[in-house]
């Protein structure tokens, strides 16, 4: 398995997957991806980061992993990927946009948590 996630780590898709997804649960400051994402993307995980969407529901469970991310390449220099995260029983998918810069560093765009990233409804 270590080897496995090993690979995975040299490609981009997985790499950001990871990172976003550490970021999602609580379990790194948003500020680890500074850098990472351009500034419209950087924003919106600024506002997803404090709701921790890919938080565990309870305590001691099973931490939230990446099950698998597939990519698509609509041209070159552009990744659009989606990931598949399993904790509590569920498995959650969310997408992300990956994009080369001039210094060949990929750094996210765009990120779509669908559901899991919209605001709560207010209660009544």
């Amino acid at each position: 398995m270590a080897a496995r996630r090993q690979a995975q780590e040299t490609q981009p898709r997985y790499w950001f997957a990871h990172r976003l997804l550490l970021t999602l649960s609580g379990r790194r400051p948003v500020h680890t991806l500074l850098g990472h994402a351009l500034p419209e993307a950087y924003d919106r995980l600024v506002e997803l980061a404090p709701r921790t969407p890919l938080r565990p529901r309870a305590t001691g469970t099973e931490a939230p992993y990446v099950a698998r991310c597939d990519e698509s390449r609509p041209r070159d220099g552009v990744i659009e990927a989606f990931a598949r995260v399993a904790f509590d029983d569920r498995l959650i998918a969310f997408a992300f946009r990956l994009e080369r810069g001039r210094d060949d560093r990929w750094r996210c765009a765009a990120v779509d948590l669908g559901p899991a990233g919209r605001p709560e409804p207010p209660q009544p």
